[in-house]
């Protein structure tokens, strides 16, 4: 959708982003997501699809545009998150070739906002 009207939305997105809200770019690398979004976009953080985090450990294929990705984003003064984290050995991974942040069942699993907002807090809720 952003880019049916790209002009009108990067006025939107930059409203948005004087207010001090950080934007990403969601599933980066698959879809609808382009490198062109990159540098038409106000935004601060490359969200790394899923599907190359699932066998990043296996396939050297999604590993080196993983790393391809972080890199990139790096460059452009982009932070990156890498979405569907399931394991230590992924997140290690992912730390040793720069990603950010991760996000996925390894740090937590979906749950009501009560929990959320409880975790946030460092308190714990029972389940």
């Amino acid at each position: 959708s952003l880019m049916q009207n790209p002009e009108q939305n990067v006025r939107v997105l930059e409203r948005v982003k004087a207010l001090g809200v950080d934007l990403a770019l969601d599933d980066f690398g698959t879809g609808y997501s382009s490198m062109s979004y990159l540098k038409r976009f106000p935004i601060d953080f490359v969200k790394i699809d899923r599907s190359f985090i699932r066998d990043i450990e296996t396939d050297p294929h999604d590993k080196a545009i993983t790393e391809a990705i972080v890199v990139m984003a790096g460059k452009l003064g982009l932070r990156t998150i890498a979405e569907g984290v399931e394991t230590e050995e992924q997140d290690a991974m992912l730390r040793g070739i720069g990603c950010d942040y991760g996000q996925g069942y390894l740090f937590a699993r979906p749950m009501p906002e009560e929990a959320f907002r409880a975790l946030l807090a460092g308190q714990t809720v029972a389940a």
